[in-house]
């Protein structure tokens, strides 16, 4: 009878949720009310500088200006991550994600004496040198809160998060413009970023001892790159979403989109930013319930290969409500790959190495939204509107193509081998 009983596999305990930790929902709203600041500020600059020149080539410029200094400073924000108190950093970062809105408040109030558009691309560029911060340190803050075994719903609800902060950003930001003034939006994102500064600040959790000696810092850089070069799936979850946003998105067009195709006003730009956003939700909620196993690698690569679908279909769209359907089903399959992509990060890397791990996958998927943009502005200004949208669509399924023949261990992939 004793051996019977031991025969019997007990069944393995549900892990608990996540969101009974208060430190976890801390967290959360540290990382929404990141998300809130920069998208309002995002489609606000974005708007602004279009009314003011109509040129979507200046458009593609924004995402120029942020990802240069946000690639330069990248790694090193990975490095202080790893050896500084992470909250404090968080602080003192979402302190200074105030001040692109602050300045770009006084530059439309003119209450400094400068004139041009130039001083915007400055503000940019200072967002894209803190932006390089904050998602490390959430990346390190969440290992530090939650038990291995809650990752991956962790990440999903991360993922959750996240992308109600790119759907609530926009709408918040065109419904302000459009009921009150350009102003008013870069006032609100001032304070959700002082939210998010006391929210991360009072998180509750152990520091982590001080190294006796600080490893020197490049070489501390360069063994984080190393890390990521000999992880294939990792490497290869991380090309992949960066090439397909390189070519496949066209998000930072809607203005032009708006103006000069859908004939709509800043409310639709509010509407077809939040619709990727909103899909994207739909998603990781369900992926929150039902974790993705088998087959999680052919199923990230047809989800982007989807996602290029997708853009081609927008670019033919002349309705609104078509166009906002669109960018929903764009974000349904992009969410596959944010919840898979974070999923790889967070069990695959080492706590010691967060930061500069999560640096690297900033640089690999930030860079590519903000090259994304310039790319999409110059192709604008060659090709036509329409005609670049829908070449960037054909682009990202080919490199689905060439990542399935050169990642088969990606391709492969189950989570639960990875845990």
């Amino acid at each position: 009878m004793s051996t019977l009983t031991e025969a019997v596999a007990e069944p393995e305990a549900e892990p608990e949720s996540p969101v009974k930790n208060p430190q976890f929902l801390q967290l959360m709203v540290y990382r929404i009310f990141t998300m809130l600041s920069y998208q309002t500020v995002a489609v606000t600059v974005g708007w602004q500088i279009y009314v003011m020149t109509r040129d979507p080539l200046k458009l593609g410029t924004i995402g120029l200006a942020e990802v240069i200094p946000y690639v330069l400073v990248a790694p090193f924000a990975g490095y202080l991550v790893d050896i500084m108190r992470r909250r404090v950093l968080g602080f003192y970062s979402c302190l200074v994600l105030t001040l692109t809105p602050a300045l770009l408040l006084a530059y439309t109030q003119k209450w400094i004496p400068v004139s041009g558009i130039w001083f915007m691309y400055v503000a940019i560029a200072l967002s894209g040198c803190v932006r390089s911060f904050l998602g490390p340190i959430y990346n390190a803050l969440f290992a530090q809160i939650l038990k291995r075994e809650q990752f991956v719903r962790g990440a999903s609800m991360g993922a959750v998060i996240f992308q109600t902060g790119l759907v609530l950003g926009p709408a918040i930001a065109g419904l302000v413009i459009a009921k009150f003034s350009i102003s008013t939006a870069y006032a609100l994102a001032v304070g959700f970023g002082l939210i998010a500064a006391v929210a991360v600040r009072t998180i509750k959790v152990g520091e982590r001892p001080k190294p006796e000696k600080r490893p020197p810092i490049f070489a501390s850089i360069a063994e984080g790159g190393k890390f990521v070069w000999n992880q294939p799936i990792l490497l290869g979850a991380m090309a992949l979403d960066m090439f397909a946003v390189l070519f496949g998105g066209a998000i930072s067009m809607l203005p032009a989109y708006i103006k000069d195709v859908l004939l709509a006003g800043p409310e639709a730009l509010g509407i077809l930013r939040g619709s990727p956003a909103a899909g994207s939700i739909i998603i990781a909620l369900w992926l929150s319930r039902k974790p993705l196993d088998r087959n999680a690698g052919k199923i990230l690569l047809g989800s982007v290969a989807l996602f290029g679908v997708s853009w081609i279909l927008f670019s033919m769209s002349k309705w609104l409500w078509l166009s906002a359907a669109i960018l929903f089903c764009t974000g349904l399959f992009d969410g596959v790959s944010v919840v898979l992509r974070s999923t790889i990060m967070q069990l695959t890397t080492p706590d010691e190495m967060r930061g500069r791990v999560s640096s690297i996958n900033g640089i690999f998927i930030g860079s590519s939204n903000e090259l994304g943009a310039f790319y999409a502005g110059t192709m604008a200004a060659l090709l036509g509107l329409i005609p670049a949208t829908m070449f960037g669509g054909f682009v990202t399924i080919l490199v689905v193509i060439i990542t399935a023949f050169k990642s088969p261990e990606l391709r492969r992939m189950r989570i639960s081998d990875l845990k």
